[in-house]
């Protein structure tokens, strides 16, 4: 008889047909193990409760009939047989299972069958895996390739000698969820190997903050829109547009003048310094690139991934804008040459300037018509730009080595070791110096990340970034060196143009380069109109055929202008993706199979062609350059800041780089900001700061691994472990609390109370202890971890949320005592909520309770209770408005909070609250959609839903719940210090005192005395005090608390404690004893009169409290202590409700008796 196992599967794809794919076939392991995957093409989107594995014992009968079916084929070794239904093989079918994949749409698990060998395309089977093919893996998506799930065959075959259901290493289990070279894949997840086979494995979750798979659908639509997408290699994609972007119009029109005032010399020290700089960021660049995969944002991407979204969104936005303004900088040069041309012609349209918008206009606008029709035209507009570049460079190179008569006057005379000899020094005039000249010459070194900028539409952007942007500042500053040493060799730096300046014998003062080749041109110093410090166009002049260095001009601004264009829309682009500004979300959308931001480009024209009418960029023009050093700065740092987390993450494939050399890099970048312009310099860091600060503020939702985590991780281990070797000091005493309060929602009071004498002092840790069945109870634990800390920082509570799972409160609140914590950073102080429902409870959850007490005193913690007259748990109050007002939304907008009492099902699990009053501690968070969603905020006094009004006592409870959010006002905090406990009962509400929403209230003291020393117990105080440096308003001394109460409150104490008395006088002994034994908590009559004095006190005590203490804000009071194995649990409960009902919030303090204040410095 076959038996029949369903095992969960964590991967099965909703809303897929098995007939989208043509189904791949079987496969068989070398032990023959038989897996029917013929489904196996829906290995995505984990939804358990649609489909199940179906695991059959193979019989050696079935076995020897399906060997019939068809021929195998024979298997290689170590490797799976693609083969159809059916198997052979005469071995022992012992232990051998069939895996058949069960549609729950299809009842009976049947499936398609296909011939053998079809359906395998792109798919390689390497030691019982299945793998993609390097070139599937870079495909994009580009054809169907079969994504197998290791749930449907892999995981299945005989690995390392075991059947299992493990899943083998594999790409596809580490994708994101949008995966751009793949689906993503789920390994088998931890429940589904550990858990027992009848229980289901937990259906929710994924580790490490990674989402779940998309659907088939989504990844049907993904593979078709892959189709026809343009992806660029590391020369078209990087190396051309990086070459481009680099050799402006600063190589034809300015080189010349630059060798010409620092010499060629210095010229080639301010291209090394350049180069240098960039050359620091293209190592950084790389490092980054190929730390893990790149998307698209160049810059912005590398920076935010690195540094996180503060720093990447500030640098992103002024890195787009910069980009958008450089158009307009390129087009205006572009337009200038135009309009020099045409004067020369004489054929202005209208004048100089307005030529210049007209043409500028118009060629952004062709420039625009470019970059829409796409990629694709824009790469090979770039191309032929580029071939007009080098043919221009060329051309200047040939016309240098020929002499020409009608070129000499100009100042031309080829090569000559004196003209070499003249100008290698530096002749500064007006004004100019070395920084000066860097500072013209550096924009031209600027464009080193054009290719990453693009990394969106490169197909292996971590092969091409560091490839392309390394060999094109190498080439570019070979040729811009080059040409440096060649003109300053051919070209003196003045001359008159005037053919008839030949020496003569006459002159005999003559003794620079041009006498020494019979020309004087000293008499035009310093009005010459040719030479290099005169002529910006002596490239042309040197060039063989001039109107080929006007097309270079022309293709250098172009192409910059260009590459400017593309970039400035993608990196807006991916900035909008990321939400980092929610008004820019408009612009994230992107159109057609590229994904164009369209929307981008028509914003960066308008920027553009706005600058452009300006037409006068010398003001923005060093603000542009700077943008773009403070992007090379912090990509730099990244760098240096990513190498100083020690981040496990932190693995570049690029091992070219070093962390200090980066830090040099940014310092210089830093630096050459000042030299080229120090106000743009300034005012680009206050740009960069205020966006900084904007971000920090809004706190965007994102998690990208960045530095900055890791190295506050690093920080956080390295201060704890430091503070681990430091003793505690009574001075630096800190009431680190652990707050037994469930579900920190649930009792918001509790929570804002010990928040506002923890914040920024102490530790706070919210405990939670998940008790009822343990599979339940664990995956709660699991989901509510994130989700209540998460709620914690929304609402700007500073703590920690730590859930346990136990048998029982009492022992989970002892694994928090003892395990809570890290190093000196542990609790000290046990802070719980008053059990207002104790009379009505099971009073072994009142022994439990003050088992709590019992236990944090022998751990050496102090312990705080918090009582408030109407109650502090609103859980029922928060389903019960959760539950309304999401019956008006949309279902997914609100988490439904409902209350699950364990204690129904079993009587040995209670779960009934110890942290509260009436409502479970336990409680099961079930969202609308299903679906793990942040915890709503604390309910608001408005947030009633109109038309089912609270009754009476909920609306106060609701009220008093919500007392310690607002501020306190000129109130008093009443300090009842009976009792010396180490100063803890006076330090909290100190500490209070100095919150901003308690600094108006005042300490009232009161202590116990004798009537005839009042006046001097009063000083002693008062000194003991001021020696504290605890401002105090009064100190009232009570010398009648030993007074016997009123009968009718003694009366009324009896009478509570009746039903819980064993009355051990009226019983026989055995009976009795064993009642007491049973009943541990019952009062004897012995216990009570021995404690008379005791209970009076607490009787009288509530009496001058409701005498002195009834208009407090709050008061402090110190905690009775009850002697283990003495005290009942029911008449120590009675204490502690006698001493504090019907009163102001009441806070029952007892410290460990080890002293927290110190009057010593």
């Amino acid at each position: 008889m076959e038996k029949k196992t369903k095992l969960s599967s964590a991967l099965a794809e909703p809303g897929r047909s098995s007939a989208s794919l043509p189904p791949p076939p079987s496969v068989q392991g070398e032990e023959g193990l038989q897996i029917d995957d013929a489904n196996a093409d829906r290995p995505l989107g984990p939804t358990p409760s649609q489909s199940r594995f179906q695991v059959d014992p193979v019989s050696e009968v079935a076995r020897e009939a399906s060997s019939g079916d068809q021929e195998p084929l024979p298997p290689p070794a170590d490797a799976v047989t693609h083969r159809g239904r059916g198997g052979s093989g005469g071995e022992e079918a012992k232990g051998r299972f069939r895996v058949n994949f069960v549609d729950p749409a299809d009842p009976d698990g049947s499936s398609p069958e296909m011939p053998s060998g079809e359906g395998g395309g792109g798919v390689s089977f390497q030691n019982g895996d299945t793998v993609l093919s390097e070139g599937s893996l870079q495909s994009g998506g580009t054809g169907h390739h079969y994504h197998y799930d290791t749930h449907t065959n892999t995981y299945y075959l005989r690995t390392f000698g075991h059947n299992t259901i493990d899943a083998v290493p594999r790409i596809d289990h580490y994708r994101h969820t949008a995966a751009d070279l793949g689906e993503k894949l789920l390994r088998p997840s931890l429940a589904e190997l550990h858990d027992e086979l009848d229980k289901e494995p937990f259906e929710d979750g994924f580790a490490n903050g990674e989402e779940g798979t998309p659907t088939g659908d989504a990844v049907t639509n993904h593979v078709a829109d892959g189709k026809g997408v343009v992806k660029f290699g590391w020369i078209k994609g990087v190396l051309v547009r990086c070459m481009l972007n680099i050799w402006g119009v600063m190589l034809f029109i300015r080189l010349s003048w630059i060798v010409g005032h620092a010499g060629i010399g210095l010229t080639i020290v301010v291209i090394g310094m350049a180069t240098v700089v960039t050359t620091i960021t293209g190592l950084s660049t790389s490092a980054i690139a190929t730390n893990g995969f790149v998307r698209g944002g160049g810059a912005y991407y590398l920076i935010s991934r690195s540094l996180g979204p503060e720093f990447g969104g500030a640098i992103g936005l002024i890195f787009a804008f910069a980009n958008a303004v450089a158009v307009a900088m390129y087009v205006v040069g572009f337009a200038e040459t135009v309009v020099e041309l045409l004067q020369e012609s004489n054929a202005l349209m209208v004048d100089p300037l307005n030529d210049i918008r007209i043409i500028g206009a118009i060629t952004v606008v062709i420039l625009l018509g470019i970059s829409v029709a796409g990629m694709e035209w824009e790469a090979k507009a770039q191309i032929v730009l580029l071939v007009i570049l080098l043919f221009a460079i060329g051309d200047f190179f040939i016309g240098s080595v020929i002499p020409m008569e009608d070129k000499k006057p100009k100042g031309f005379f080829s090569y000559r070791a004196e003209i070499f000899g003249e100008n290698f020094g530096p002749d500064f005039r007006e004004g100019e110096t070395f920084f000066s000249i860097f500072a013209i010459f550096f924009p031209a070194a600027t464009g080193i990340l054009a290719g990453a900028n693009i990394s969106g539409d490169l197909a292996d952007p971590q092969l091409a970034i560091p490839k392309g942007t390394l060999l094109a500042i190498l080439i570019t500053t070979i040729v811009y060196a080059g040409v440096a040493v060649s003109v300053g060799s051919c070209v003196v730096r003045d001359a008159s143009g005037i053919s008839n300046d030949t020496i003569s014998s006459a002159v005999m003062n003559c003794t620079d380069a041009a006498c020494k080749l019979d020309y004087n041109f000293s008499y035009c110093i310093p009005d010459c109109k040719y030479g290099l410090m005169n002529n910006f166009q002596v490239m042309s002049m040197v060039s063989g055929f001039a109107p080929l260095i006007t097309a270079g001009i022309f293709s250098a601004t172009l192409s910059s202008a260009l590459a400017s264009l593309v970039s400035a829309p993608k990196v807006f682009q991916a900035l909008c993706k990321d939400n980092i500004y929610p008004g820019l979300q408009m612009f994230a959308k992107g159109y057609g199979k590229n994904n164009e931001p369209l929307r981008g480009y028509l914003l960066t024209f308008l920027i553009a062609l706005g600058f452009i009418l300006i037409a006068e960029l010398n003001v923005i023009a060093p603000i542009i350059s700077n943008f773009f050093l403070a992007s090379y700065a912090l990509i730099n740092f990244s760098v240096f800041h990513a190498s100083l987390a020690k981040s496990p993450g932190w693995r570049p494939a690029f091992k070219y780089y070093n962390m200090w050399v980066s830090l040099i890099g940014a310092l210089l970048c830093c630096g050459v900001m000042f030299v080229i312009n120090w106000q743009a310099a300034l005012l680009t860091y206050v740009i960069v700061i205020g966006l900084y600060i904007y971000v920090t503020y809004k706190k965007p939702d994102v998690n990208w691994g960045s530095s900055t985590q890791a190295l506050t991780y690093l920080n956080a281990l390295q201060h704890t472990i430091r503070l681990a070797g430091v003793e505690d000091h009574v001075k630096n005493f800190r009431p680190q609390c652990l707050v037994l309060i469930g579900a920190p929602n649930s009792r918001p009071a509790l929570l804002q109370l010990v928040h506002a004498f923890t914040k920024n002092v102490g530790l706070m840790i919210c405990g939670h202890v998940h008790m009822g069945p343990r599979r339940q109870a664990m995956k709660e634990l699991l989901t509510d971890q994130a989700r209540y800390q998460r709620w914690l920082i929304k609402n700007k509570t500073k703590a920690f949320y730590s859930p346990v799972h136990a048998e029982d409160l009492r022992d989970g609140a002892q694994y928090l005592m003892q395990a809570a914590g890290l190093g000196r950073m542990k609790p000290n102080t046990l802070v719980v909520g008053f059990k207002n429902n104790w009379i009505q409870s099971d009073m072994k959850d009142v022994e439990t309770y003050i088992n709590l007490m019992h236990d944090a005193f022998d751990f050496q913690y102090g312990v705080v209770v918090i009582r408030l007259r109407e109650g502090l748990d609103i859980s029922h109050l928060q389903g019960q408005e959760e539950l309304l007002s999401s019956q008006e939304k949309s279902p997914g907008t609100k988490d439904v909070v409902v209350n699950v009492d364990y204690s129904k099902k079993t009587e040995a699990e209670s779960s009934k609250p110890y942290s509260g009053d009436s409502s479970p501690m336990m409680r099961k968070d079930e969202e609308d959609d299903g679906k793990t969603q942040p915890t709503q905020p604390l309910l608001k006094k408005d947030s009633k839903v109109q038309g089912v009004p609270l009754n009476t006592a909920d609306q106060r409870l609701l009220d008093a719940s919500l007392q310690f959010q607002k501020k306190q006002g000129k109130s008093t905090i009443d300090v009842w210090w009976l009792f010396d406990d180490g100063g803890l009962t006076l330090l909290i509400p100190y500490l209070l005192t100095t919150k901003k929403k308690w600094h108006e209230c005042k300490i009232r003291v009161f202590i116990g005395g004798k009537i005839n020393r009042i006046d001097h117990d009063r000083r002693a105080m008062a000194t003991l005090l001021s020696k504290f440096r605890i401002d105090f308003s009064d100190i009232m001394v009570l010398g009648d608390i030993n007074t016997k109460p009123k009968k009718e409150n003694v009366a009324a104490f009896e009478e509570m404690i009746e039903p819980f008395r064993l009355h051990e006088d009226e019983k026989e002994q055995d009976v009795a004893d064993k009642m007491k034994e049973e009943e541990p908590w019952r009062i004897t009559d012995n216990e009570l009169e021995l404690y008379k004095t005791k209970t009076h006190r607490q009787i009288r005590l509530n009496e001058l409290l409701k005498e002195h203490s009834s208009t407090a804000n709050v008061i402090v009071m110190s905690l009775p202590v009850p002697r283990k194995g003495a005290v009942s649990s029911a008449l120590y409960m009675a204490w502690l409700e006698a001493l504090s009902k019907d009163l102001p919030p009441i806070l029952l303090v007892r410290g460990n008796h080890q002293s927290v204040l110190t009057f010593y410095s």
